[in-house]
């Protein structure tokens, strides 16, 4: 079928008279009904009925319109794919992010690729569950930032930089004079964590088992602004992800305090992930070596020491 005739025929299903689409396509008119004519043809049923100046869908014709707008959109992903692979100045490149790394990474690694390719849009989209991998063999995202260690077929994951976890402590805890603690000097605190879909919840459980001791919950909360709110309001303890430089926007309390965890693994691994299996746009391929030569030069930004 002529997909001009399509495009005209949705342009007339949503509301336009054949006249304003014969002025919007510098067509001539009669041009426009002769190609709505053909289709119908075509098809082998009436798509629309005159009511007075404007044209309406008929059954057949309210049929035919969710069909062809599917087709047209497709169609016009096909042709931006291809302009894509044509230019990898455009596009859109899908990233999935923890959302613990959105105030500091994503943020650089965006910010200093655009300045270079400011033609490049991005489909961001932050992880609801963080222990499953958005880059599986189905998925339609080019590039993961998460610290979970993907083990699947076909997935490849590379380290970015490693994220110290910190002890936060409300103001008047009987540590917050001290620059470091161990899990096991909190151990009879209550703890404010996160839910169980994050891998912080996770980290929080290791490390409680690897010193012998059982953290007591006292709330939950579902991000980290709220986790710090409810430790700020002494409600109990936490562990949190470190500060981080480069003007990320980190909000800070004077009623918390941050301490050094000497615990051995009172860190996680920032990495990078993709599926081998799924062809990447030139764009989304630039942004890859893009983080990866970023992190290999040593210029993603730096957590905030404690002072």
């Amino acid at each position: 079928m002529d997909t001009e005739a399509l495009r005209w025929f949705e342009m007339v299903a949503d509301g336009a008279t054949v006249t304003e689409v014969a002025e919007l396509e510098m067509r001539s008119q009669p041009g426009i009904s002769r190609a709505l004519d053909r289709l119908e043809a075509e098809v082998g049923a009436e798509l629309f009925q005159r009511s007075g100046r404007l044209l309406t869908l008929t059954p057949a014709g309210a049929a035919f319109h969710r069909h062809v707008s599917a087709a047209l959109h497709r169609l016009d992903d096909g042709i931006a794919a291809v302009q894509q692979l044509v230019s990898p100045e455009t596009g859109t490149i899908s990233v999935s992010f923890q959302t613990s790394l959105g105030t500091w990474l994503v943020p650089d690694l965006i910010g200093s690729f655009r300045a270079q390719h400011p033609g490049v849009q991005f489909d961001l989209r932050s992880k609801a569950d963080e222990h499953v991998t958005a880059v599986g063999a189905r998925s339609v995202v080019d590039l993961e930032l998460s610290t979970l260690q993907v083990v699947a077929e076909g997935v490849v994951w590379r380290p970015l930089v490693r994220e110290p976890i910190r002890l936060l402590l409300p103001q008047g805890h009987r540590l917050a004079g001290r620059r470091s603690a161990a899990i096991v000097d909190v151990a009879d605190d209550a703890f404010v964590t996160l839910r169980h879909s994050s891998l912080l919840r996770t980290h929080l459980d290791r490390l409680c088992q690897q010193a012998g001791v059982k953290a007591t919950v006292a709330l939950i909360a579902d991000d980290l602004p709220t986790l710090r709110g409810y430790v700020a309001s002494g409600l109990g303890v936490a562990i949190i992800p470190a500060r981080w430089d480069a003007g990320a926007i980190e909000p800070s309390s004077p009623r918390v305090h941050y301490l050094e965890l000497t615990d051995p693994e009172a860190e996680r691994i920032v990495g990078l992930s993709w599926n081998e299996g799924r062809r990447r746009l030139p764009a989304a391929e630039l942004f890859r070596e893009h983080v990866l030569r970023r992190a290999r030069t040593g210029r993603l930004p730096r957590p905030v020491p404690i002072p």
